[in-house]
């Protein structure tokens, strides 16, 4: 078991928050981790007006939403602040509103509606009209039937998992061959894809590329993590969260170098084992 003296093989090179669930990656120094995951993290999500999630799958204009919270913007006064290029900021207030019923994908979940006037600034935004903003009051409602989970596991609108990791030595490995497709094909190389794509909460640097796969038990800083799988990708790192644009990439490369029971995989999973606080910069010890 690894101790507190041992060699770190990577460091935390950034930390993600997502307030919202498809909205702006917010970057933070340092995040409070519990057992659910960041906190702020995935604790809103927008659903369809039968309560399913709308995510920047179907609606990549959620893309041009930034939401803040106190976890990304330190003394924040409102319990979650969104905004968008051309309109006007608006703050939202944890809703104490009854539980409706609710699905991403194959989860059945509940939450709390938000304000009328969050769901109309919502429509007016990306131009959708049945829109409605859901908060998650208590992540640990939330369980997993899953082969990898635990009866503890819990977490609020994460697609699986409480946490995600990424390596930048994966992404240069993942760009290095996109170039070089792309010069096999007869195409100009396209510029590289941002860290960003994959909506990591944890970025590292300094491992071997793919290191990550086989990290079953890992410390960040003075917090445990379990490892139980690895991060099936899909379509939503085909678009650009600047300009809403796509292309095959990153999944056409990814199919034909990380390619495997007919899933594309990218980035690792993550459980906590408990409370604590991670930093950019905290030493990444493998168990």
């Amino acid at each position: 078991m690894a101790g507190v003296s041992d060699p770190a093989i990577a460091r935390v090179a950034g930390l993600g928050i997502h307030p919202v669930k498809s909205t702006a990656i917010r970057p933070v120094e340092r995040a409070t981790v519990h057992p659910w995951g960041l906190a702020g993290d995935r604790r809103w999500m927008v659903v369809d007006a039968d309560g399913t999630l709308v995510s920047a799958r179907e609606l990549r204009e959620l893309f041009l939403v930034t939401a803040d919270t106190p976890e990304t913007e330190p003394g924040l006064g409102a319990p979650l602040r969104l905004r968008a290029r051309g309109f006007d900021p608006i703050d939202v207030v944890e809703p104490d509103t009854d539980l409706i019923d609710l699905r991403m994908h194959s989860n059945d979940l509940q939450g709390r509606p938000a304000a009328e006037s969050a769901n109309t600034w919502i429509r007016d935004v990306t131009g959708r009209r049945d829109l409605r903003l859901i908060w998650c009051d208590d992540p640990t409602r939330r369980t997993f039937d899953r082969d990898w989970a635990l009866p503890s596991d819990h977490a609020p609108y994460t697609d699986s998992c409480p946490v995600t990791l990424a390596s930048l030595s994966s992404l240069r490995q993942l760009n290095d061959w996109i170039a070089q497709d792309a010069v096999e094909r007869g195409d100009e190389p396209p510029a590289p894809l941002p860290i960003g794509r994959f909506r990591a909460n944890v970025v590292v640097d300094g491992a071997e590329a793919f290191a990550e796969d086989g990290w079953a038990r890992l410390r960040i800083g003075d917090v445990w993590f379990r490892q139980p799988k690895r991060v099936d990708r899909c379509v939503m790192t085909t678009i650009s969260a600047t300009d809403l644009s796509s292309t095959k990439e990153p999944i056409r490369t990814l199919a034909r170098y990380r390619l495997a029971d007919q899933k594309t995989w990218f980035a690792v999973h993550l459980v906590p084992e408990g409370p604590g606080t991670i930093v950019v910069g905290d030493e990444v010890v493998v168990d």
